[in-house]
């Protein structure tokens, strides 16, 4: 691996290359895209990521205190409990070994006796709204730590405040597209690592961002590259 902007230089150090900002709150979405902006191929991500992608993400992992996925990526993705890793040693010292993940979900339309949530290092948080079925509530709540932020639906801020209030200030945001827009929408997002590969997809997958409108002007901080794979860091203006 290479960086090739704002300077060049071969195998650069990753957690360096990615390190969160010090002192301050801060909000990532970490996301995988086709050059010609698809999300997905066939139904999932993982089509779309290479080795360099890997690493860079389970980096990102390690460097955060929470990652935070909305139900429809949990469920697609197939993702399980975080599981610990000799290479966060440092990184993570003096905070759990691993980062919690946190699942945004207006319904609780899952399984709650899926590993997620039986078999976490870090127990599961989920983030849901007051609409969300009373008996749903009732028991996610005897399975993970429960949020409940807005009504109708999950109000952002208040889910960010409340990850805030827990100590957990350095946000890993994975997706799903309408999660990652509902967050820009409401100007919480401070940082967008993109994945590009080179490939074109074409279909209906969905942008990286899709659903509410957003424009949030973006500064180009720094690009790896590894075997035709882009890295790109993106900060929001003024961060």
């Amino acid at each position: 691996m290479r960086r090739i902007h704002p300077d060049i230089q071969d195998n650069p150090d990753i957690v360096q290359a990615y390190a969160y900002p010090e002192s301050r709150t801060w909000l990532r979405l970490n996301m995988v895209a086709s050059a010609d902006g698809a999300a997905w191929l066939k139904g999932r991500s993982g089509g779309l990521s290479s080795p360099g992608d890997r690493r860079i993400f389970q980096t990102l992992r390690g460097l955060a205190d929470v990652i935070v996925a909305g139900a429809a990526t949990v469920r697609k993705e197939g993702y399980g409990p975080v599981k610990p890793r000799e290479s966060w040693a440092e990184i993570r010292a003096g905070r759990p070994e691993v980062p919690p993940i946190a699942v945004i979900t207006r319904s609780l339309g899952f399984d709650l006796d899926d590993e997620l949530f039986t078999d976490a290092t870090s127990r599961t948080i989920v983030i849901t709204c007051e609409s969300a079925p009373h008996e749903r509530r009732k028991e996610a709540a005897k399975r993970a730590d429960l949020i409940v932020a807005g009504e109708e639906g999950v109000d952002m801020h208040q889910a960010v405040a409340a990850l805030h209030d827990r100590g957990l200030t350095r946000i890993l945001c994975e997706g799903g597209p309408r999660v990652n827009a509902q967050l820009s929408a409401c100007g919480l997002v401070d940082e967008l690592c993109q994945s590009i590969s080179p490939m074109l997809v074409g279909g209906g997958a969905a942008r990286i961002l899709n659903g509410e409108p957003a424009q949030v002007g973006l500064h180009l901080s720094q690009v790896l590259e590894e075997d035709g794979v882009l890295f790109c860091r993106y900060t929001k203006e003024g961060s």
